[in-house]
């Protein structure tokens, strides 16, 4: 099936089948469509959307260790340490230990994985733009607020749970 014809079935599929169901599912269609535009993008430059998600976390804060990294990304550690291996391979990154810490590996972006930053941020802020296109600034606004309060309300709800479950 074509990008457009599957785009067209899910939009049918949400729009005729049901037009009530979870919100959770409206949202993962949301950022499964995103992701795929993104990833569209981030090939053409040889990065994958995984290498993406951790240039994403260096570019805001360099020499994490790979737990830290993989905190960030929201990933499993293993995860990280392939993403980490290939991607020092790619000239991206480099691990090192931190004089009079021989124990912690540190991730720092090299001058190549620092330069990407330029290129594919707008990659990004392009596939941003065309999923809001034709919406008004004030909507998404409120979208974006709406949904920073659901992940509050989910972390809450959650940070209460981890608390029962310790009585």
């Amino acid at each position: 099936m074509r990008a457009d014809e599957e785009t067209q079935s899910l939009l049918r599929h949400w729009r005729e089948s049901v037009p009530d169901d979870r919100l959770a599912h409206l949202i993962r269609d949301v950022a499964r469509a995103q992701m795929r535009a993104l990833q569209q993008r981030l090939a053409k430059h040889g990065v994958s959307f995984g290498h993406w998600t951790f240039l994403r976390v260096l570019w805001i804060k360099d020499g994490l260790t790979q737990r830290e990294l993989s905190d960030l990304a929201g990933v499993m550690e293993p995860t990280t340490f392939t993403a980490v291996r290939t991607m020092e391979t790619m000239g991206f990154i480099e691990r090192r230990q931190l004089p009079g810490n021989r124990k912690n590996i540190h991730v720092f972006l090299t001058t190549t994985g620092r330069k990407l930053e330029k290129l594919l941020v707008p990659l990004a802020e392009e596939v941003n733009q065309i999923s809001v296109a034709g919406l008004p600034k004030s909507s998404v606004t409120t979208i974006r607020k709406c949904l920073l309060t659901m992940i509050e309300n989910l972390a809450a709800e959650e940070a209460a749970n981890s608390a029962r479950q310790m009585e």
